[in-house]
């Protein structure tokens, strides 16, 4: 065999190993991406039900406060009578 041919089936191998490497890191950060998404995701609804709880909770509050600002506003009228 010849230093030429040596030389070409070595470069062969290398090139060969480095793509399956590089597909196997590939692989691994693909994974990672999709689990880091899941959590994201998981994240993402926790905080979407606690802001629909406190949307709630200011609905409730606004509720009454209108309603003694009304109350107070007839106690005022009646006052004035």
């Amino acid at each position: 065999m010849s230093t030429r041919s040596k030389v070409v089936l070595g470069i062969s191998v290398l090139v060969s190993v480095a793509t399956v490497v590089g597909v196997h890191v590939n692989q691994r950060l693909d994974r990672e991406r999709l689990r880091e998404g899941v959590y994201r995701d998981i994240e993402r609804q926790n905080r979407k039900q606690e802001n629909l709880r406190l949307l709630q909770d200011q609905i409730e509050l606004t509720k009454l406060l209108e309603a003694e600002r009304e109350k107070n506003l007839l106690n005022e009228a009646s006052n004035k009578s």
